[in-house]
């Protein structure tokens, strides 16, 4: 048995920055964080020397001090219009206000002071007249471009400062189970390194980013947190050559688009662009291979990739988006012999799988060596897939070549947010002492929105 004061599952952005502003505010309790993976500097993803996925227990790549952050492409989105739900909740000055703040912290710790999508006011209104031609919406967002690599040594400065600041960090730490007397929460069953351990506190915050969302809801479901299923996203990601985004990648380094195509009108959104990025596999439990993009700040290669992201929103009386969404990608790996797939677009149009003499001999190299060219079609589901379809054809009149015969759609990509945890303007749920940030909450997708509410958190936390 342990007993500490603030007791935080997840050493994610919404867990580190709850930490971080309860020390800067002059919390003087015990604060602990459990996490799954790694410290921030111990995570290495074999793969950089086998060359492919090794199926490892924990995925360095998703689980670790930072969560998916530290490898993911390094991006903060410095407007409250992208990231998830929680303007709607709070509202939009709030969060934009946070946003300042939150963003002077990375800048501390060392992020780059350059922000993209600012600099050619002209050249981006032509863009969004194109959009709108193409009956799209262009979401203004100034970027900060972290990096993947640069990413992982601004999140090792502020573990360290944790350290330094008294918060106890346990990792190889797995959350089994929350605590819960009547409806108090009053702690959390973890298991460190195998041997099962209760950890009573004051305050308990469950914190376990997308990694954590199927977890989340199954919590919900034992011990009647009050949810209800929201959004999931299932899409593909998409590389293309440098020079067919080499505008958008100049202007807006990060081109946020939104669409409802025909015929069934579906929000479908660009998401995550990594312009010289690297398109990449991660594992989730039970060996689900994912598939994402990173950005790096000193190596680039010759494609950009980014996310196509098909909104579900299911109603009565289903109530497992992410089960559902699971099973679509269980199908791919299925399809891929557990690799991610990938699919030229001129073939999906023909009707016909990509072959890998096909993908050898294409001016597109595929920058995901290991993956499997095959058909996605065969897993993908018709009212998804034909969003996408459609959607690629509306960007091809803003970025001219996207919809080439030989534009890359890898797959599965999926988004595992969908639970949106009920709480009020203070973030309390219907569970005394327990408290749901970031993305498995429901309410933030991203880096910033998740750091965001994390610095929230900490402001409302009354002891």
């Amino acid at each position: 048995m342990k007993k500490t004061g603030v007791l935080i599952i997840g050493a994610g952005p919404a867990g580190i920055f709850t930490a971080l502003e309860l020390k800067r505010t002059g919390y003087t309790g015990q604060i602990t964080i459990v996490e799954k993976g790694l410290p921030v500097e111990k995570r290495v993803c074999p793969k950089t020397k086998t060359g492919r996925c090794m199926g490892c227990k924990n995925c360095s790549i998703t689980t670790g001090f930072s969560g998916a952050g530290a490898f993911s492409d390094g991006k903060l989105s410095l407007s409250s219009y992208v990231g998830g739900a929680l303007p709607d909740h709070i509202g939009h000055d709030v969060v934009q206000e946070t946003i300042s703040y939150v963003d002077k912290i990375y800048l501390e710790f060392g992020a780059d002071t350059h922000i993209e999508g600012v600099d050619h006011p002209e050249e981006i209104k032509q863009i969004r007249k194109k959009a709108i031609i193409a009956g799209l919406t262009l979401v203004d967002c100034p970027i900060r471009h972290l990096g993947t690599e640069k990413a992982q040594n601004i999140y090792f400065a502020i573990e360290k400062y944790l350290e330094e600041s008294g918060v106890e960090l346990i990792f190889n730490a797995d959350c089994k189970n929350v605590v819960i007397e009547g409806s108090v929460c009053k702690g959390a069953m973890v298991s460190v390194k195998g041997a099962e351990e209760i950890f009573y506190a004051d305050k308990i915050i469950i914190a376990t980013g997308r990694r954590g969302a199927e977890w989340l809801e199954t919590m919900c479901t034992e011990h009647g947190i009050e949810h209800q299923p929201s959004t999931v996203d299932i899409g593909v990601r998409v590389e293309v050559r440098n020079e067919v985004m080499e505008e958008v990648n100049r202007v807006l380094y990060e081109s946020k688009l939104i669409g409802y195509p025909g015929p069934f009108k579906n929000k479908v959104r660009t998401f995550c662009q990594n312009p010289g990025g690297y398109v990449a596999q991660e594992n989730y439990d039970d060996n689900l291979a994912v598939v994402n993009g990173h950005s790096f700040k000193d190596k680039k290669s010759d494609n950009t990739n980014l996310s196509i992201l098909c909104s579900h929103n299911f109603t009565y009386p289903f109530n497992q988006p992410i089960e559902y969404a699971k099973k679509i990608g269980e199908l791919t790996n299925m399809l891929g012999d557990g690799h991610i797939l990938v699919q030229r677009y001129g073939d999906i149009l023909d009707g016909k799988r990509t072959w890998q003499k096909e993908l050898d001999r294409s001016n597109l190299k595929p920058t995901l060596p290991d993956a499997v060219a095959g058909d996605i079609t065969a897993a993908m589901p018709y009212r998804t897939l034909t969003n996408i379809l459609n959607f690629i054809k509306q960007l091809d009149m803003v970025v001219p070549g996207f919809a080439s015969p030989e534009t890359l759609l890898y797959s599965p990509e999926l988004k595992f947010y969908s639970n949106k945890i009920k709480m009020d303007d203070d973030f309390n749920t219907n569970i005394e002492n327990l408290h749901c940030l970031g993305d498995s909450s429901g309410w933030t997708r991203g880096l910033m929105m998740a750091s965001v509410m994390g610095v929230l958190m900490a402001r409302k936390l009354k002891f």
